[in-house]
């Protein structure tokens, strides 16, 4: 069926073609013919000059004695024939049978023309091609075969655990008779879990490189449409494909777009996604049997999945692909820095150490945004002040030197941040700080960064208050400087920051005898989860809520003022040196406190593989002006 459209195509073609060509040579032929008016014509004829005549419809081919050749056209009334035949001219007749078909053909062209375009278009609509107007339900699915550019397990690095969780699958795509011989089946999916940018993409490219098999990706949002059914027929030709290609990997990005549990929200969800999900669920594991293609999915919102993809026989391996630890952060460096011209005093594992929290993404950037600074200033190579420089832009923003500050607000802004020092230096379980500095970066007047020493797993409650007291501290030493009535509006984002942290502690943690050992954060939200149904909180408990929240704060606020008061010495250097020096260091800010000046005389001007121990190391914290904090998990640094 196929063929012969193809062939009935190709036939319309050939004789539009042809009566095209016919036309216009027609057109030529009388174009090489010098027109005459017919009233030079009749002249010509009465003066004896015509040699002979070609009658061709209403056109009239002459001919002259000298050997010229002229054409025009004739009225319809007029006799040209007897006119001629009295004045003795040769006259000729042409057959009209040429014209007439020429002339049905010019009729007949619209008409098929559009029977060629329906061709095509019935063509397209029935398989001729995926983009065309009807293949709204063929799969949008790209296969990768990895001839060039091949991923392995080798380029990927930090996420040991995950790869040895995936290496079963690629035994099983490299020798299925192994598992099958003893009765065993592989799991016909793994989703992986974890947050953006951990690398769950290319940790799926690496097991299709591992296999050698082909690789089909495609986003979860592909298959939704506003047609109902589309992504349902997409599902389905995707995993035909899949099948002929066999054995092979499908990678569905993001599949939370499509994959949220049914019956969920006002009006219990859309319609066409459910039916793209039941066709999935149907497809992974109904009553046919998909042998030979595994089902590699990732989402950062487990959370909110259906629970019939999780069930075994679907995605019945779960891997978790957190952010990495510090020697995971080491073997991304590497893997990162293999491809930039390294200096001598580049140390990644101090880099790895002080960047906690980043993420395979993050550690990238975190090495291009160096090489970037390093070609500004045409170096041969990525030095360790490169890789600081780049590390204070991504995490805290580019320097906004150009800013003007009047004189009042850099003071505000030196007192405001050497507040958040003094107490972040003072209270021993807040982490240590890294760097406080008052020159504009990102959305922020200045800030002071903290660094753990370790990673963070565990927050205690003791240790968040100090954190509390930490972000409270610009306030307070506002307050204690200028008096209530001079306080800024700076401390929104420490107020913000520290009101999250107060209600993670209170709603979440069970940090608070007063309201329990009870979850009201998703209460609170408004939260209904995987079918639950919504929450409710009486006003009295709202009320207790509050209150506790406002003690906490209050009592973080009461201890930063009792710091600030009790070393105002040292505070009243460090917003001077703040001043004088806009960027201070850790150990730094340690000199100028004691009233010395933050480089000794013997120390080397560049201090790069001395103070990086101190100062290179960073967390991914979030200065507290621009603080964001969800209270969900709290940032380990104020």
């Amino acid at each position: 069926m196929g063929n012969a459209r193809n062939l009935a195509f190709w036939v319309v073609l050939f004789m539009l073609i042809l009566a095209l060509f016919n036309l216009f040579s027609n057109g030529e032929s009388a174009l090489n013919s010098r027109q005459m008016t017919y009233s030079e014509f009749v002249q010509a004829v009465n003066d004896g000059t015509v040699a002979s005549v070609t009658l061709d419809g209403e056109k009239v081919l002459i001919k002259g004695k000298d050997g010229q050749e002229y054409a025009t056209i004739k009225p319809s009334d007029a006799e040209v024939t007897k006119m001629l035949i009295d004045k003795g001219v040769k006259v000729n007749a042409a057959p009209q049978e040429q014209s007439a078909f020429v002339s049905l053909i010019s009729l007949l062209l619209p008409v098929l023309l559009l029977i060629g375009f329906w061709f095509f278009m019935m063509n397209r609509m029935q398989g001729g091609g995926k983009g065309g107007a009807m293949g709204f339900g063929k799969s949008k699915a790209k296969m990768l075969t990895e001839r060039e550019g091949r991923v392995t397990f080798d380029d990927v690095a930090g996420i040991d655990e995950a790869k040895e969780e995936l290496e079963e699958i690629v035994e099983f795509l490299r020798n299925p008779q192994k598992f099958s011989r003893l009765g065993g089946k592989i799991p016909k999916g793994a989703l992986l879990i974890g947050p953006p940018g951990t690398g769950k993409t290319l940790l799926a490219r690496s097991v299709a490189g591992e296999a050698g098999v082909p690789f089909f990706t495609i986003s979860g949002s592909d298959f939704v449409e506003m047609f109902v059914g589309v992504g349902a027929s997409r599902v389905r030709d995707m995993f035909e494909q899949a099948k002929k290609n066999a054995p092979c990997i499908v990678f569905i990005d993001e599949i939370d777009a499509v994959g949220r549990a049914r019956g969920v929200g006002m009006g219990g969800g859309n319609d066409e996604r459910e039916q793209t999900l039941n066709q999935l669920l149907v497809e992974m594991d109904g009553f046919e049997a998909n042998e030979g293609v595994i089902i590699l999915a990732a989402t950062n919102r487990a959370d909110v999945l259906d629970p019939a993809l999780l069930r075994p026989g679907r995605f019945d391996r779960q891997v978790q692909v957190p952010n990495p630890d510090i020697k995971g952060r080491e073997k991304i460096l590497n893997v990162h820095a293999a491809k930039v011209p390294l200096g001598p005093d580049v140390d990644l594992r101090i880099i790895a150490r002080g960047s906690p929290g980043f993420s395979g993404a993050d550690l990238a950037n975190l090495v291009n945004e160096a090489a970037l600074m390093a070609a500004r200033l045409d170096r041969r190579f990525v030095t360790m002040e490169d890789f600081e420089k780049a590390k204070d832009k991504v995490m805290m923003g580019a320097e906004r030197r150009s800013m003007v500050l009047t004189d009042e607000q850099k003071e505000m802004t030196a007192y405001h941040e050497a507040g958040h020092a003094i107490v972040g230096i003072k209270l021993p379980k807040c982490d240590p700080v890294y760097k406080a500095t008052i020159i504009p970066r990102g959305g922020a007047l200045g800030m002071v960064m903290s660094l753990p020493e370790f990673d963070q797993l565990n927050y205690f409650k003791d240790q968040v208050e100090q954190k509390i007291a930490m972000a409270m501290a610009g306030k307070a030493a506002e307050i204690m400087k200028w008096g209530p009535d001079h306080v800024s509006n700076g401390p929104s984002g420490d107020i913000q920051q520290a009101s999250a942290l107060a209600r993670a502690m209170i709603m979440r943690w069970g940090m608070s005898d007063k309201v329990g050992n009870i979850d009201y954060q998703a209460a609170h939200e408004g939260y209904q989860g995987n079918g639950a149904g919504g929450l409710s909180i009486s006003a009295a408990t709202q009320e207790l809520i509050e209150t506790e929240v406002k003690r906490v704060i209050d009592e973080g606020y009461a201890t930063a003022t009792n710091i600030l008061k009790k070393h105002k010495k040292e505070f009243e250097l460090l917003a001077q040196g703040l001043l004088e020096y806009e960027t201070l260091t850790g150990e730094e800010i340690q000199r100028v406190m004691k009233g010395e000046p933050p480089q000794s005389d013997d120390d080397d001007e560049d201090k790069g593989s001395v103070s990086s121990v101190v100062a290179v190391p960073k967390t991914k914290p979030k200065p507290k002006p621009k603080s964001k904090d969800d209270g969900m998990e709290p940032e380990p640094s104020t």
